[in-house]
């Protein structure tokens, strides 16, 4: 496995817990609290920071992992086993371009509720599901391009 594959894999295990930490806070809160009075800014912010660093350290200690059980199988060097080629560019590009499709036509929607002028909170929360679902399917699309070529 590349150390693009590998990275690709952390970012998803982040995005999604992430996500699912947010939700669940602003979930409990709509039963209780009326929408536009939901506190979601905070936790928003945090749920955005929190991938951004659990995605560097998770990819620090796969590094770390990958570099320990390189040296343990005895292969002369990390690099031998993780160089970056042609297809991993390639499957990256491909990813990202879904990604970029999903979030434009989602970034569209957003734009919609604002020009019909619904909630912040509304218009906030689609942008970030947005943002997030493109990231991810970015990913899925890379990963089946690893697993069944393209």
């Amino acid at each position: 496995m590349t150390f693009e594959e590998k990275s690709t894999w952390v970012s998803v295990a982040v995005s999604v817990l992430a996500v699912v930490a947010y939700s669940t806070f602003v979930l409990r809160q709509m039963s209780n609290v009326p929408v536009v009075e939901i506190a979601y800014q905070w936790p928003m912010l945090v749920s955005v920071g929190a991938m951004v660093l659990m995605t560097i350290v998770g990819t620090i200690l796969m590094s770390i992992g990958t570099a320990i059980s390189a040296s343990l199988a005895g292969r002369a060097s990390v690099n031998d086993m993780d160089r970056k080629d042609e297809r991993d560019d390639q499957i990256n590009s491909r990813g990202e371009l879904v990604g970029y499709y999903f979030s434009s036509a989602g970034i569209l929607g957003v734009l919609a509720l604002a020009m019909l002028r619904y909630d912040q909170f509304w218009i906030a929360n689609a942008l970030y599901l947005t943002l997030v679902a493109g990231g991810l399917l970015s990913a899925a699309a890379k990963l089946v391009a690893y697993r069944r070529g393209f």
